[in-house]
């Protein structure tokens, strides 16, 4: 579809019919223990990338993304480490340039500040991804523990991404559902997808 942002993985901008409109934000959830970063750092190779990450280094972050054996990018990372995150993030988020990328890993920090606070950060995310034509990738991890603010951030965001990872025999399967799609026809079916090096169609099974 014309005017829609590439997110760099074939089989996520196939069923989204090309990518994803400029100004979106997606809302990525996935269990602690996946291996969900790597769809995280196969964004990063489609255009430049503002990679802020609210519980691991800088370098850590630098450090995974460079040893990834899939395309990545040479994104630029910033540690949150402020006892005021959203402003500090709010202050980073303000020097995007116009088609970037916004990476957010993880919102847990940022979703356990005050409800008020934190819904005016999303609307001013969404304004400035407007502004700039950029995308926004949210990465929520799922857990007992879930922060207060995390139904805000699903209201919020143009799309949810859901990975799940199960057990299936002796097997290790990787789905990712999209239950929520503003930015046109919502894909019905589940991804299969490969997570042991980098970001791939699983067609293991398909029938020829």
């Amino acid at each position: 579809m014309v005017g829609r942002l590439d997110t760099g993985i074939d089989v996520l901008d196939r069923k989204l019919d090309g990518g994803l409109p400029p100004g979106c934000i997606v809302a990525y959830t996935a269990e602690p223990a996946s291996q969900s970063e790597l769809l995280l750092y196969e964004l990063t190779a489609a255009r430049g990338t503002l990679y802020l990450s609210t519980e691991r280094s800088d370098d850590a972050v630098r450090h995974a993304i460079d040893s990834s054996p899939s395309s990545v990018g040479s994104p630029t990372v910033r540690h949150v480490t402020s006892d005021m995150p959203l402003e500090e993030a709010t202050q980073l988020i303000g020097a995007l340039p116009d088609g970037a990328n916004l990476i957010i890993d993880t919102m847990d920090v940022l979703e356990r500040c005050d409800t008020d606070e934190y819904v005016r950060f999303l609307n001013d995310l969404k304004d400035r991804m407007l502004e700039t034509g950029s995308i926004a990738v949210l990465h929520c991890l799922k857990g007992d523990d879930e922060p207060l603010n995390r139904a805000r951030t699903y209201h919020a965001a143009d799309a949810v991404f859901d990975l799940r990872t199960e057990v299936a025999g002796t097997e290790l399967e990787n789905h990712l559902t999209i239950p929520k799609f503003r930015g046109g026809s919502q894909p019905t079916d589940a991804i299969k997808l490969e997570l042991i090096e980098e970001v791939a169609i699983d067609t293991s099974r398909d029938i020829a």
